[in-house]
This record gives structure tokens, sequence and C-alpha cells, in this order.
């Protein structure tokens, strides 16, 4: 039984139920579509994780296809989803599915969130907000506007245009305080004709005086259903950004920080050289390498490899392996010569594929994390530098990839995707431009130790400029970046800019 758990005084808990009961016959696949993997995880992972992540919710339940169930708990004992106290096999329809869990929840009150597991796109926000409405309200349910007008047909024809802009598209989470769902399920048994397609019109139909809120979902929080949504569900993953706490203070980084080891190549120049001084100042042992600084090519296995020897030797550990090295020659492809093609492909692709294959023995010893960059380019190939964009695309996709194949030995991989940066990599390619229009290196380099930090795998983290420029808060970034910085004593070799390779 679902496990009795104690509460504040005075509020409900909040048991967010995951229904996984179906076998996906439309996506046309031998496993359930919610085992089929977008972005790297399960589909059902990915809405186990926003639920674990929502603090509204307390408890999960799972309804999972009865021969899959082990496969559902080894998804729960790997990723650490400490919330599950439940998992059990789900009926042949979704109601059936309802009353299962509704007899598993010893709680005699409560507030229930009904979630389709294949909605693994669902917001923290939503869910805030269908909690707060069972505060006011005995069920909740979560609909979009329609678009599309919507036609009514028999017999291959239309009989009815209703008024579009009354008609609403349903989604899930739908909540309920637990004794009102409960009432309806028990008219609703008594009903020879019952028939219901979700649990609001359960409510609906056998508790009409009971107040239905509706709130606004989303746009992004589609339903795996048909084969399409399988590649939409995956392209709307490589779109998100995950969002990253940054900390209040030096003292706060300090914390995380201190006693780390962090490998950073391309380290010489623009958003590396500033993490370089940020890791420093918060207390990070810190080595940075590059073609100018120390003779390392970052596409050569062998100067990789001999980079992280020479930290792991001296320190005995690596925590953080972070590539900001790149280069960009802007032009059409059809001219531009075999070198230049050859050192855009081997810098901004092959490189971090060499330093994830070299990093990987020493990031297992202490679960650390691979960071790599993209561009704000590599949603959209651009035109004057294909290969760049094309590349930063390759690097997105290696990320999802590795995040998945080595979350099992606890090593993270992460990206940071920053807006156009003010280093001498843009400078070179693309002259002088008004500062206000692109970030500063110092607020990537703070958004990066951030990621760092963070105890998350397989993002795409996006950091933008404010409307007013500059990067978020940026009174309290140049604070942090002079604390640091005061307390940094850092020799960043800068070489000759002119015969050095651009980089970030």
């Amino acid at each position: 039984m679902l496990a009795r758990m104690a509460g504040a005084p005075g509020r409900l808990r909040t048991v967010g139920v995951v229904l996984a009961g179906g076998v996906g016959s439309r996506v046309g696949l031998s496993v359930p579509k919610q085992l089929l993997k977008i972005a790297g995880k399960p589909i059902i992972e990915h809405t186990l994780a926003v639920l674990q992540s929502s603090p509204e919710v307390d408890e999960i339940l799972v309804l999972m296809t009865p021969d899959y169930i082990g496969d559902v708990r080894r998804i729960v004992d790997a990723g650490g989803y400490t919330k599950v106290v439940d998992i059990r096999a789900g009926g042949a329809t979704r109601n059936e599915s309802t009353k299962l869990a509704l007899a598993a929840i010893e709680h005699d009150e409560a507030h229930v969130l009904f979630h389709d597991a294949v909605r693994p796109l669902l917001s923290k926000r939503i869910i805030r907000e269908c909690v707060n409405a069972l505060h006011r309200y005995d069920a909740v349910d979560v609909a979009i506007a329609s678009a599309d007008t919507i036609i009514e047909v028999a017999a291959d024809e239309i009989v009815s245009i209703p008024d579009r802009s009354r008609l609403r598209r349903g989604q899930t989470p739908q909540g309920f305080k637990l004794s009102t769902i409960r009432r309806a399920y028990e008219i609703a048994d008594s009903d020879p004709d019952f028939r219901a397609t979700d649990d609001c019109g359960v409510v609906l139909r056998y508790l009409p005086d009971v107040h239905i809120y509706v709130v606004e979902g989303s746009e992004q929080n589609i339903k795996v259903t048909d084969p399409v949504d399988l590649f939409i569900a995956d392209k709307l993953f490589q779109l998100a950004s995950a969002h990253v706490e940054s900390l209040g203070s030096p003292e706060a980084y300090a914390e995380h920080l201190r006693g780390r080891v962090a490998v950073v190549f391309g380290g010489s120049y623009g958003i590396g050289a500033d993490m370089v001084k940020l890791l420093k100042g918060f207390g990070a042992t810190v080595f940075a390498f590059s073609r100018s600084g120390t003779g390392t090519h970052v596409e050569n296995k062998q100067d990789v490899e001999a980079a992280l020897a020479k930290a792991y030797t001296e320190t005995g550990r690596i925590d953080y392996v972070v590539n900001t090295a790149g280069v960009l020659h802007t032009g059409e492809l059809a001219e531009t010569t075999d070198d230049i093609v050859t050192q855009m492909i081997n810098v901004n692709y092959v490189a971090p594929v060499e330093i994830a294959r070299s990093s990987l023995r020493y990031l297992r010893e202490t679960s650390g994390q691979l960071l790599l960059f993209a561009s704000s380019s590599y949603t959209r190939g651009r035109a004057g530098y294909s290969l760049y964009s094309s590349a930063k695309a390759a690097v997105v996709n290696l990320t999802h990839a590795l995040a998945d194949e080595w979350s099992s030995i606890g090593v993270r991989v992460n990206c940071l995707n920053p807006e156009r940066t003010a280093t001498p990599m843009r400078t070179r390619a693309f002259g002088e431009e008004p500062p206000d229009t692109l970030l500063d290196a110092r607020t990537v380099a703070l958004a990066a130790i951030d990621v760092l930090i963070a105890d998350v795998t397989g993002q795409i983290i996006d950091v933008r400029r404010t409307p007013g420029g500059g990067g978020s808060d940026p009174e309290r970034i140049a604070a942090l970046v002079a604390a640091a910085e005061a307390d940094a004593e850092v020799e960043v070799v800068l070489g000759h800019q002119a015969q050095e390779p651009t980089t970030q």
C-alpha cells in the first residue's frame, strides 16, 4: 500500500499519480511507449524527474503496464527518485488505473494529481498552479486554447461548428481532493452505462455541483501518442533549456568548489580564461590548457591525454573537465580551403569527442562532470558559417548521447549554450559590435560554474541576455566576479592572437 507519511500540520500532502498503463500500439513498437527514449532518457523518466523536483509534490505512485513494472523499478532505483513510494500494475483502461490508484492511497484526504506518463514535458509551473488551485477548488483540469476550428461530424458531414473561443484542449495533470474523486468513482461504479475518457469527466457527470477550475496548460505539454510525437518531443527537449540556480555569495561557491580539481581546455581566452579565474577564486585547483598557453592541441588525442594525466598526477583527482575551445572562420563553404575545413571539424567536433573519451576514466572516480559548449547557431544552420553551426549541433547530440551512456556510472555531461558573447573569437570573426548586444564572457563563465555545481545531466543550458543587455542580475554577477578575482592568483598566458586559432 502507498505508505502514510506525516506532513506539516494543516497541509494536505500531494500525491502525483503517473498513469503508465498503456502499451502504445499506435507507435508501432514492441515496448510500451513510456519506455521509449527521447533526449537520452525513457519518456517516463522525464515525467518522474519533473514530479521529483517539484516542491509541491510529496509522493509519487506509478501505475505501469504489468509486464514492465521491473523496468520502471530499475529506472527509479538508478535515478534516485525518492518520492516514488509504490509501483503497481495499471488497469486495462484509464478509469481502471485511476481506481487502482485510489485504492492504493491510504490517506484519508490529500491532493491527488493524475498525470499521463507520456506527457514528459510537464512544467513545474503547471504543477504549482494545480496544487495552488486545489486549496480553493475540489477539482482542477489543465487545458489550452484551440488554435484550430473544431467541427462536429456525423456520417462524414459537418453537423456543427462550435464557438472556438469557448473550446479548450485538455491536458494533464488533473487534480482533485482525494475525497472528491473517490466519491465520483463510487457513484460511477453504480452506473451500468459508465464511460469516460478522463477523470474530470467523471466528476463533471456524477458530481455536477463540484466546480472544476481550469489551469492554463502549455503547447509543449504534448502527449506522445503517434510516431511523429516522438520526433516532436525529442526536438522540444533539444530546444528546451534547463534552469540552473545560481549561488548567492562567494562563500557559497567556495563551499562547493574548494578541494575540487578542474581541467579547462581553451583556458587562455574569453570564457575559458574567465572560468579559470573564477574557479581559482572560489578555491578550486584549476589546470588550463590551450594551444597558445601550453602547446595543447585539443583535437590531438595525445595532447589531451597528456594534459589530463598531468592534472591527475599532481592532484590525484579530476572533478570537472570543461572544453571552451573553438574556432570560427566565416565564409561560403564552397570557397573554404581544405585546411580550414579540416581545422573547423577537428577543433569544433573531433576535440570534444577526444576530450570525452580521454576524460571518462578520471571522471568515473569522482562522479564528475564533462561540460561542453554549444552556440545559439546550433538550432539552425547559419549561412556563412555552416561548419561551425553544424559542429555545434553535433556537440549537442553528443551531450545527450554521453549523458545516457554514462548515467549508470554517475558521470554527468552537460552543454552550455550562450547567446552571442563578447570573446576574441567573435571579434575576429565579426568585428566590433555594440557591447549591449553581446553577453559578457564573465557572465557566461559564472553560468558554466553554476552548471558544474548543479546535479543535472544531459542538459543544454541557455545563457541569455536580459532585455537591457548584459545577462541576468549584472550587479550581483559583477560583485561575485570581483570577489573571486580578488582571491585568485592567476596567470593566464594570452599569446599572440594573430597566430592563434580563434577560440571562445
